[in-house]
């Protein structure tokens, strides 16, 4: 065991701490030696700083030392000194020789020696202490009275020990209470006796000191040792605690809240630090009392009283107390550390191995499906179609955009872990490694490229299967387009060769006409097929054919509309034949004026059609009148056709259809009952243009013009019919 400095040393800076204010005596007296006779012990701990721990007992609200390690105290503790009452002081000292018998206790019992009762009664015969400091030291101090009877075997035993404790460093040093300094040389001489008289408070000052050494002096925490060290472990453990504040080893301590919290910090698993009762001081230290002893094995050195019963807890006392927390958490703390140590090693090493064995196998599987790409790629078959080859297109566009990325995320971030592998190895001086043959960054560097080879061939490949799709849908519409126009072409042609009786003429247009539907239908169906694989591959310009399907459209419907005129026209004149008793000029006049008003070439006149007709004839009839004549058509014919047109016109030119009367009256219906016409006139009754040309050229202008008629010439109707007919 490592023992303090020289004494030399200790007494020069133990003889900082005297209470120069005071007078010693220079010869101490025999009656100096009784129970109020305050001498201690002086621990020097050799540090940074030269000075030195002081050990004589002292209580609460003592004053601090100007040694190094000041934090202790060092000062008097006989009544007058301080000013204490002696009901205090007896109060402390016998906090004081509880909580320190039973730590000494601790030690005794853990080497089955049988434990003390009274400290002034077991120390008397010199033999505890020896025991005690064998324990400590773990050295012998050699033979001595085990079982002394005599005062002087009790002074030897308690001698052998005061020197051995002075041959290790350790200093005596009587500050005399109320008398004084006393030098070394008289405390050496009565220090047995005092132990053999029972003095209590150098007793205690002397345990004191062995605390100090042997709990609280080992204390470091963040730089700092002893008291203030073990006060700063305090503070960081019961830091993030509500109501806890740890200011000193005296008053915070007072309501038991700063031990349960300590505890619930190593060991939340104990007690329930949010259920507590912040203001049952008694309750919370009774609840770490019992907690540390049972599930700690922390010995109750104090009581409950100790802490809530006092004014100011003893502070010596509770700091004896709380190095045991310190010492009971730190060694697991220090266990801990080792097993993280050990964890740490064994994450690293297993997070290593991992990365090791993901790049392997990442690697792996990026090779394979690189292989796989490729293959697929050389046994994919031609696109048939434009959907096809448009289908392998969009494919290839989504791989590139998502498959390919990934891959290139994966190359890259497979090269990041190998540069991590390497980097951790080195860092940490550890063996080094290199992926399996076949696994390496070489490796995949040189299939990449190939694969980026393949890529580019799959790419033309597609490109190209598109542009000989559109080669070959240009050409089937153009063979498609110009085989229908000769189909219509064809039609025409036999249109224009029509000869012979009306009724054979009237047969073959038949069955042209019959042709048309299964023409539209080819038209629909195969030509807009080719059309619509067309537009769908995006086919704007043709080189083969100047055909589009919009044209073939048009000229079949000009091939149908064709052959309907056709018809009409041979039916037309298969009813003209049969009218021998119309002069072939008013056949070919009542022919055109039905031509022209049959607007939607039906070769059927409606109601409003047959009534301009006749109009523009010279034939009016009223509304009514229109009506009648229209609905017996329609009985008679069906509808109003040409034939049916013939006949009415020549049941109405059967007489002087044209007489003065009659014209006279179209002229007034035309006019609306003005005395003269206008070219206005001419146009809302739907007469011919070529017609209204000439009655312009021949009717003379009529002299009653009104406001009405503005600048449009008049034409008067009345002068006109007069010169033409005869009186």
């Amino acid at each position: 065991m490592a023992w303090p400095s020289s004494p030399a040393e200790i007494e020069r800076r133990g003889s900082h701490r005297v209470n120069t204010s005071m007078s010693a005596p220079s010869t101490p007296t025999r009656a100096a030696h009784g129970r109020n006779k305050s001498i201690g012990f002086g621990v020097g701990f050799g540090n940074a700083n030269g000075g030195s721990i002081a050990a004589s007992p002292g209580g609460p609200g003592l004053g601090p030392s100007t040694g190094s390690l000041g934090q202790f105290g060092s000062v008097p503790m006989s009544p007058g000194a301080s000013g204490w009452s002696m009901g205090m002081e007896n109060g402390w000292a016998d906090i004081q020789a509880r909580t320190f018998c039973r730590w000494l206790n601790t030690k005794l019992e853990g080497q089955k020696l049988e434990p003390m009762t009274d400290l002034v009664k077991d120390f008397s015969s010199g033999v505890k202490l020896i025991q005690l400091l064998e324990i400590m030291s773990e050295t012998s101090l050699g033979r001595y009275n085990k079982k002394p009877v005599m005062r002087v075997q009790k002074a030897e035993n308690a001698s052998k020990a005061l020197n051995f404790i002075r041959e290790r460093g350790v200093k005596l040093t009587n500050i005399g209470g109320l008398w004084g300094y006393l030098n070394l040389a008289n405390v050496c001489t009565q220090g047995p006796e005092d132990i053999v008289d029972g003095n209590l408070k150098l007793i205690l000052g002397m345990i004191w000191t062995l605390i100090l050494r042997f709990t609280i002096a080992t204390i470091t925490e963040e730089g700092m040792t002893a008291k203030d060290g073990l006060l700063l472990w305090c503070q960081r453990k019961t830091k993030n605690y509500d109501g806890v504040e740890v200011k000193d080893f005296k008053g915070s301590f007072s309501d038991g809240l700063a031990l349960c919290a300590l505890i619930h910090r190593h060991r939340p698993d104990l007690l329930d630090w949010h259920a507590l009762n912040k203001s049952d001081r008694r309750g919370n230290t009774e609840l770490a009392f019992r907690v540390a002893e049972q599930s700690l094995g922390i010995p109750r050195l104090l009581e409950v009283k100790d802490l809530c019963e006092v004014d100011v807890p003893d502070e010596r006392s509770v700091m004896t107390y709380v190095a045991e927390f310190f010492h009971k958490f730190s060694s697991e703390d220090k266990m801990e550390t080792g097993t993280r140590r050990v964890e740490k090693f064994a994450e690293l090493m297993q997070g290593i191995w991992t990365s090791k064995n993901d790049f392997e196998r990442r690697m792996a599987a990026l090779l394979a499906t690189l292989d796989i790409t490729e293959s697929s790629w050389l046994a994919s078959s031609s696109a048939a179609s434009y959907p096809e080859a448009m289908a392998h297109l969009s494919e290839f566009t989504e791989y590139k955009r998502t498959t390919k990325r990934a891959w290139v995320k994966e190359r890259q971030e497979l090269g990041a872990l190998y540069s991590n592998i390497r980097t951790k190895l080195k860092t940490y001086a550890l063996r080094s490694w290199e992926p399996r043959e076949g696994l390496t960054l070489e490796d995949l560097e040189r299939r990449w490229a190939a694969f980026l080879q393949a890529e580019g061939t799959r790419s033309r490949a597609i490109n190209a299967r598109i542009r000989e799709i559109k080669e070959s849908l240009r050409k089937e519409f153009a063979r498609v387009a110009e085989d229908f126009v000769h189909q219509l072409q064809r039609i025409e042609q036999a249109i224009g060769a029509l000869q012979g009786a009306l009724a054979d003429q009237r047969q073959t247009l038949q069955r042209l006409s019959d042709a048309i539907p299964t023409l539209r239908a080819h038209l629909m169906t195969d030509v807009a097929a080719v059309n619509e694989a067309c537009l769908e591959a995006k086919v704007e310009e043709n080189d083969y054919t100047v055909l589009t399907f919009d044209d073939l459209e048009f000229e079949l419907e000009l091939v149908e509309a064709g052959i309907k005129k056709k018809i009409s026209f041979v039916d037309n004149q298969s009813v003209s034949a049969t009218h021998t008793n119309l002069t072939p000029a008013k056949l070919e006049e009542f022919e055109a004026t039905f031509k022209h008003f049959d607007k939607d070439d039906t070769n059927t006149l409606q109601l409003w059609e047959m009534h301009s007709a006749l109009a523009s004839l010279g034939i009016v009839y009223g509304d009514d009148e229109i009506e009648i004549l229209y609905s017996q058509l329609e009985a008679d014919f069906g509808a109003v056709t040409y034939e049916a047109w013939l006949a009415l016109l020549v049941d109405i030119t059967r007489d002087d259809s044209s007489s003065r009367d009659q014209l006279h009256e179209a002229f007034r219906g035309m006019a609306r009952d003005k005395p003269y016409v206008t070219e206005l006139d001419f146009i809302h009754s739907n007469l011919p243009s070529d017609r209204i040309k000439f009655l312009q050229e021949v009717m003379p202008e009529s002299k009653e013009v009104d406001a009405e008629a503005g600048e449009s010439t008049c034409y008067d109707f009345h002068a006109f019919l007069e010169m033409t007919f005869a009186r």
